[in-house]
């Protein structure tokens, strides 16, 4: 049955950055599926919740601490995957920061800071994680772009320099392991209502102005992205390859 493409049964999933907000959503949605999850975070904040979610779902949980900013805690992260579940079948790179100042005055600590967590240690991780997928010949690597990846912003270069590179990072790894079993994808989530746009949305003029832009009339929330990793997840995206898929309330399309 058509459904039964959806099904994430059997696999284990590792989510950076799931301890709130997106990846909070996405490792829920992935337990409703079927999938057993990691859920890390950067510190205990939330992750209990996460986890319990996660089980009331019928799936397995195993909550991580760790900071991606350093190569061995993504190394960490993969052997702990492994370790807990069994194998590491879908790896979602979520974990991300921002930092905001004008480009004229941006420190060079915010801008390798970003850099680190946000292109980094996603290629670290995509690396990492491949090599076991391709020992076994399958694996779903989502990464979470935006739409930064596509524009420009305000007072974020780092950021948008990042998700810029994540975005093409992404299909440089596509066009390497579409053949060998494994989907590179990526997510460009649109303005969601997240602790990373709590600035946006506590200024009156940027967040009319935002609202006003998106066709949708309302900010995204976690649970609008977890359809769509489910997808990218799943045997239902086995011929996507290197997609940046865009998540907006059609703010592109505008």
């Amino acid at each position: 049955m058509a459904f039964d493409l959806f099904s994430l049964k059997g696999k284990n999933a590792l989510v950076t950055g799931s301890q709130v907000g997106l990846g909070a959503g996405i490792a829920v949605g992935f337990a409703q599926a079927g999938a057993n999850v990691v859920v890390h975070g950067i510190d205990n904040n939330g992750i209990d919740d996460v986890c319990a979610a996660v089980q009331a779902a019928g799936a397995r949980a195993a909550r991580i601490i760790a900071d991606v900013s350093s190569a061995q805690a993504c190394e960490d992260l993969v052997e702990f995957t492994v370790r807990e579940l069994g194998s590491i079948d879908i790896l979602v790179n979520n974990a991300g920061i921002i930092r905001r100042a004008p480009a004229a005055e941006f420190s060079a600590k915010d801008w390798a800071d970003v850099l680190e967590v946000n292109l980094t240690a996603v290629f670290r991780l995509c690396q990492l994680a491949g090599r076991r997928m391709l020992n076994q010949g399958s694996g779903k690597i989502i990464n979470i772009a935006s739409l930064l990846a596509f524009q420009g912003g305000v007072t974020v270069p780092s950021y948008a320099a990042a998700k810029g590179g994540v975005a093409q990072l992404t299909k440089a790894l596509a066009n390497e392991w579409a053949s060998k079993g494994i989907n590179v994808n990526a997510i460009a989530p649109g303005y969601m209502a997240t602790n990373n746009t709590a600035a946006l949305r506590a200024d009156p003029v940027r967040s009319r102005q935002i609202l006003e832009r998106i066709p949708a009339g309302r900010w995204g929330t976690p649970q609008d992205l977890a359809g769509t990793a489910v997808f990218l997840a799943s045997a239902a995206s086995d011929y996507v390859h290197g997609h940046v898929l865009v998540v907006d309330g059609a703010w592109m399309a505008r």
